[in-house]
């Protein structure tokens, strides 16, 4: 996968609740261009409120530059690699103490938390993993589901963590985060989320389906996947070029300073495998039309432990307005809110390294309880 977790022009149809109107056509796909700016009218920009538990309180964090932090050296062959169903996958793990997990985004690897990982590891064992499909994991073709992701994570803590731990994500990485908190139960100590993707709506509901007739199945499915899979080859080109990657990285960076080289190697690299093509269509034919049965008020309904959302008010795709309704729905929540974009993690890691220090020490004495409110 060529992308970065900034390349979800694409993948925003999963981060976006209103692109769920759009399907994923040729004359849909033509405009992708402008999808940064369709995507504004549907959030506000309007600052956020922090708070934990019950307790609320306003904060406005200003973004500083990474000049200066310790960084994960970048290694082009990779770090560590596990073999899970077959298939090999990459992570990264420094320091010693309680673990935590970090998960990416869309498009992006292990290698987007350069900036988090040092710090964290000088407090926590600390593990960062390419899911299967990007960075420097095996591209497998196989059907992309969401649930795919979860089951990777959930044997990951179960073979390689091996002990309760914290779960943090990005983006897309977020919603893994939250369904395999769920997954795991009482081995998941808390779940932060960064500008997390997911939508809200009725997950019981599914759309009734009219059977497919001779000719749609024989003629028209096959032109149409012909026709997606020649207009998605043209975009995966596009997505790897590397003025592409940079230009779409600028666009939900605010502080756009720490789109460098290192950044757009970490996202190019990948995208030299030979199967990362055909991964990129499946993931924009297959997962991206199915992400709408798995809602985020169905996940948050099973969760039990605390969560922390950091979240980037300013990014153009996820704006606060889904942060605050996540804490309105599961209470059990402390909101830090940040004058960032979309990878918060990255363009402020100062800030964000600081509010996960913060909120850390404090899940350990707290008992698990599940309060969701009743909609």
């Amino acid at each position: 996968m060529s992308s970065a977790c900034a390349a979800t022009w694409v993948g925003s149809e999963f981060l976006n609740p209103i692109s769920k109107r759009h399907s994923v056509v040729p004359a849909k796909l033509c405009k992708l261009r402008s999808r940064c700016e369709l995507s504004r009218r549907g959030f506000g920009l309007k600052g956020v409120i922090m708070a934990a538990g019950a307790s609320v309180a306003t904060s406005s964090l200003i973004a500083e530059s990474a000049q200066g932090i310790e960084k994960l050296p970048f290694k082009p062959e990779g770090y560590n690699y596990w073999m899970w169903r077959g298939h090999k996958i990459h992570y990264v793990v420094q320091g010693e103490g309680p673990p935590v997990v970090l998960i990416h985004g869309f498009g992006a690897s292990a290698f987007h938390w350069r900036y988090n990982i040092p710090e964290l590891a000088k407090h926590y064992k600390v593990y960062a993993l390419d899911l299967l499909g990007f960075g420097w994991s095996e591209k497998a073709l196989v059907d992309y589901d969401a649930m795919i992701w979860k089951d990777q994570v959930v044997d990951f803590v179960k073979e390689i963590v091996r002990e309760p731990t914290v779960l943090i994500g990005n983006s897309l990485g977020g919603f893994t985060a939250l369904v395999s908190a769920v997954g795991l139960g009482d081995q998941v100590t808390g779940v932060v989320l960064l500008n997390s993707a997911g939508q809200f709506g009725n997950g019981s509901s599914e759309t009734a389906k009219s059977e497919e007739s001779l000719i749609q199945k024989l003629i028209l499915k096959p032109l149409k996947e012909a026709f997606q899979r020649i207009v998605l080859g043209i975009l995966f080109w596009q997505a790897k070029q590397p003025a592409r990657v940079q230009s779409v990285l600028k666009s939900v960076y605010i502080n756009k300073s720490n789109v460098d080289d290192y950044l757009v190697e970490s996202i190019l690299q990948p995208a030299a495998d030979p199967n990362a093509g055909e991964v990129y269509y499946r993931l924009m034919s297959r997962f991206m039309s199915n992400q709408s049965k798995y809602t985020l008020d169905s996940i948050l309904s099973q969760l039990s432990c605390p969560l922390l959302l950091v979240w980037g008010d300013l990014d153009p795709w996820v704006g606060p307005a889904k942060a605050n309704r996540i804490k309105e729905f599961y209470p059990n929540t402390t909101l830090v809110n940040l004058q960032a974009g979309h990878c918060p993690h990255d363009e402020v890691p100062e800030l964000v390294n600081k509010a996960m220090m913060d909120w850390l020490p404090s899940i350990s004495s707290k008992p698990h309880l599940q309060t969701v409110s009743t909609q």
